[in-house]
């Protein structure tokens, strides 16, 4: 029986110009490859373990860079913005000096490794594959598109894509650092780009650089209470944009007090203490310079009046475009025996941000003015009452200090509720590190694993075909060797046959003969 499936169960190959034919059976080339099995097992071990030595090697050694990866997570970087809008956002900012210092210090090295460091880092990103599907698919439609089609196409499809995730690379070798202490750099400079990153954004810059710090001693005492109360101003009014902005009731874990805690107590200060202080610089007339007052008071007057006058006409001019303007409109037009027709204004940025604006000049113009009334009664009690005492001056001075050290606490304290509010609730996720880079020898295992995958599985394919090739030779040549000698030996038989009859009919000729030559002699 395994004869005859033998016999079924062949590949035929014809040679059509010699008359040829080669028959190879399916079972001779599966014993082929049972007798090839072992070797071929031994063979893709090998091929798979030289394979993944030599990418454990790569990754072990210095010429492979240390990986992190980092996200951002705030409104505006899909559309390739900074956290303030304001312009594009560069993640080769991770490589200014400062952030590198920063890691530096904090890791006791010496600062002069700075350039060598930031020269061997670099940057790649990770798109996501609906984003990469995306982006095939609109490539596709471009291609497709007719010339008269094209820019329609162009105008529907936005095939621009701004990376959110990105791979920071540091080629520590080339450095000169070894692997451990590389990857440590690295970690450090991911980890100090964080403090960076929002000192770089400033959250609190509009807060610091408009509550600047100064010498108030250098300044007469009716300016420095104008500095205190415009520091005060802008301190309020900037809480209470936080205000505004926040929907968590937000409370600081790190100060204990929300914004409006905090705006209260700016309040509370305005209106108690520097109030208290302001009066009775007033009713004392307390100054170093009573000439010097004066001239400031006519000076803070004038610029006054001509910023109101500023004000004024910018919003008489802002109300006469806001009378004239005409917001763009709908048209809906009903079908059937109920159906309604009718225009219907669209909501227009252009009309809100100039309403905006008036707001904000009203506003500017109400406080111009009251600083006009404020400076002039200034000016009227300090034209009609004499000069201090020491015993004022140094009361007024006290206070002031008490003051000073009063306003410093309210700033110190928005400043950190504000940070605080920006790094863990607004901007909460706005930068994070999704991968630190990993300097133990299972990460680099698997690294390298991953590294080799693809060229041990192409080589395995290659010796299994390799083993096939093997196995079907071996078959063709046994195969052809069998039918070669069993052609032969029919050859063989046909020869003896032949004269096996030869003989037959010779010895029966002779008989024949003996048998004439009896009969002739009876």
């Amino acid at each position: 029986m395994a004869k005859k499936d033998e016999r079924n169960l062949n590949i035929t190959i014809k040679n059509h110009e010699e008359k040829d034919e080669v028959i190879i059976s399916i079972s001779s080339i599966l014993q082929q490859m049972k007798r090839l099995f072992a070797l071929w097992i031994v063979a893709a071990i090998v091929a798979g373990l030289v394979v993944f030595s030599l990418s454990a090697f790569k990754t072990f050694s210095s010429s492979v860079p240390a990986e992190a990866i980092v996200s951002f997570t705030y409104d505006g970087i899909e559309q390739g913005l900074d956290p303030k809008k304001a312009g594009t956002f560069e993640i080769e900012t991770m490589k200014n000096p400062r952030v590198i210092e920063m890691a530096l210090t904090e890791m006791g090295m010496d600062i002069e490794n700075l350039e060598y460091i930031r020269s061997n880092i670099s940057f790649g990103y990770i798109m996501p594959q609906d984003a990469y599907e995306k982006l095939k698919a609109y490539n596709s439609v471009m291609e497709k598109a007719t010339s008269g089609s094209l820019s329609a196409a162009q105008a529907m499809l936005d095939v621009k894509y701004f990376p959110t995730k990105y791979e920071i690379f540091f080629n520590y070798g080339n450095a000169g650092f070894d692997k451990n202490t590389g990857t440590e750099i690295l970690n450090t400079i991911v980890d100090c780009y964080g403090d960076y990153f929002y000192q770089l954004y400033g959250f609190n810059e509009p807060l610091g650089a408009s509550v600047a710090a100064v010498d108030s001693a250098s300044y007469d005492y009716p300016q420095q209470i104008e500095l205190y109360r415009d520091s005060l101003r802008k301190v309020r009014n900037y809480l209470d944009e936080l205000t505004k902005e926040d929907n968590t009731a937000f409370r600081s874990s790190a100060t204990g007090y929300s914004f409006n805690d905090l705006s209260e107590y700016a309040k509370t200060v305005t209106s108690i203490d520097l109030d208290r202080i302001s009066s009775y610089i007033s009713v004392n007339n307390v100054t170093k310079n009573k000439d010097d007052a004066l001239s400031y008071y006519d000076y803070r007057i004038e610029n006054l009046t001509r910023d109101k006058d500023e004000y004024s006409e910018r919003l008489a001019a802002l109300d006469a475009s806001i009378a004239k303007y005409v917001k763009d409109s709908a048209t809906f037009i009903g079908a059937g025996a109920e159906s309604i027709n009718g225009n219907a204004s669209i909501h227009s940025d252009q009309y809100d941000s100039m309403f905006k604006t008036k707001t904000t000049l009203e506003a500017s113009l109400a406080q111009t003015v009251q600083d006009i009334k404020f400076y002039e009664s200034r000016r009227e009690a300090l034209k009609s009452n004499k000069t201090s005492s020491r015993a004022n001056i140094e009361k007024v001075e006290a206070d002031l200090a008490g003051l000073n050290a009063k306003v410093t606490d309210i700033v110190d304290l928005t400043e950190k509720t504000a940070d605080d509010y920006f790094k863990n609730v607004q901007f909460a996720n706005a930068y994070s590190v999704l991968a630190y880079a990993s300097k133990s020898a299972s990460a680099g295992l698997s690294q390298a694993l991953s590294a080799s995958l693809k060229k041990i599985i192409v080589w395995e394919l290659l010796i299994f075909a390799i083993y096939l090739a093997a196995a079907f030779l071996l078959a063709l040549k046994r195969d052809n060797s069998r039918k070669k000698a069993a052609a032969e030996a029919a050859d063989d038989d046909d020869e003896e046959d032949l004269e096996d009859v030869i003989e037959a009919i010779e010895e029966a000729a002779e008989k024949e003969a003996d048998s004439s030559k009896k009969s002739k002699k009876k």
